[in-house]
């Protein structure tokens, strides 16, 4: 961020404004966490603020203050496309380009509003008029902790805004032990746990608060669908709509999966493919050490993301996908294996 730009939101920032807080499709617990934390610094400074999602969250994330009252496209569209359109200052929380947002990506692009990007993810789009941005933070919610500080607010950070910005930092470094985290990101959550966030409490919130059909799904995940090939150090999942509907999916209960085959010794690189109800595939990719798959989803997936952490999808079915998935490792092997 700019000195002119610090500025400018400084000067957005001290008369009350009608604000839309955009996060991501299929939004993780940095993106609502983010997003939340933010909503109530901004009603803090007396804004009249509207949080809005593409789509429905997980369940297991209702417990974030704020967060009933998220307005989601796919059930409320008129709502959504209205707050947008009624907003003087419109600000986008972990997302690097509007097709991340499917149809309120319109809107935004559209909008007469001031637009402000708060994001971690690499190569952002160039839509906003303020970007506050670093792929070197953990997270979103880190660079929250962040702008609140360089406004000299942090005397405004309560325990709601504490625990939801702990929430994303926590998820999105893999409770610390990523290569994201770093000794700015202690000093953060050491500000955070110092302003009341309740670090055992969000820890069991998000991590032991799983349906048992949840965990039955994960098992079967594991026993039955994972493949490993080792002359690619590669490991991946794929669940089909039978197998989801099988254990009464709900969104949010594959969280986590994609990292399971990583932890077989040898792997390096891991994919999890989730076919929708539409017939589409989701992937997640996961990576150690410098194997890049925002490269690999980028070029091949439609995706993007993190170097050890992205998404992608497939509009084949989900035997072609993973054949087209198989197909390009050879391609890959001295990346995967250095061999």
């Amino acid at each position: 961020m700019t000195e002119q730009e610090l500025l400018k939101l400084k000067e957005i920032l001290d008369t009350p404004q009608k604000v839309a807080i955009i996060m991501h499709k299929s939004p993780d617990a940095d993106a609502i966490g983010s997003s939340l934390g933010v909503s109530h610094f901004l009603k803090k400074l007396k804004h009249k603020v509207t949080v809005l999602s593409p789509n429905v969250f997980p369940d297991f994330l209702n417990w974030m203050p704020g967060a009933k009252s998220i307005i989601t496209y796919d059930k409320k569209p008129k709502e959504a496309v209205a707050a947008i359109r009624k907003a003087d200052f419109i600000v986008c929380l972990d997302f690097n380009g509007l097709k991340r947002i499917d149809e309120l990506g319109v809107e935004v692009a559209k909008a007469d509003a001031v637009i402000m990007l708060v994001d971690h993810h690499p190569q952002p789009e160039n839509f906003a008029d303020i970007a506050f941005h670093s792929v070197k933070a953990s997270s979103t919610a880190e660079l929250v902790f962040d702008l609140i500080e360089k406004l000299g607010e942090t005397d405004r950070v309560n325990k709601d805004i504490a625990n939801c910005l702990y929430a994303g930092i926590m998820t999105d470094t893999g409770s610390f032990r990523f290569s994201s985290t770093t000794t700015h990101t202690h000093y953060v959550v050491a500000e955070l746990m110092e302003k009341g966030a309740e670090i055992t409490k969000v820890y069991k919130l998000i991590n032991d608060n799983n349906r048992e059909i949840r965990l039955r799904l994960m098992g079967f995940a594991l026993m039955e669908k994972m493949k490993i090939f080792p002359e690619y150090a590669t490991g991946f999942i794929a669940l089909t709509q039978s197998d989801l509907k099988r254990f009464d999916y709900k969104d949010g209960d594959t969280e986590g999966l994609v990292n399971e085959p990583l932890s077989v010794q040898g792997v390096v690189f891991s994919a999890l493919f989730t076919e929708k109800e539409n017939g589409e595939i989701r992937i997640s990719f996961r990576s150690k050490d410098t194997f890049d798959v925002n490269k690999f989803a980028r070029a091949n997936f439609e995706g993007g993301g993190h170097v050890n952490a992205a998404g992608g999808m497939s509009d084949l079915s989900m035997d072609e996908t993973i054949m087209k998935f198989l197909g390009l490792l050879s391609s890959y092997k001295k990346e995967l294996t250095g061999k």
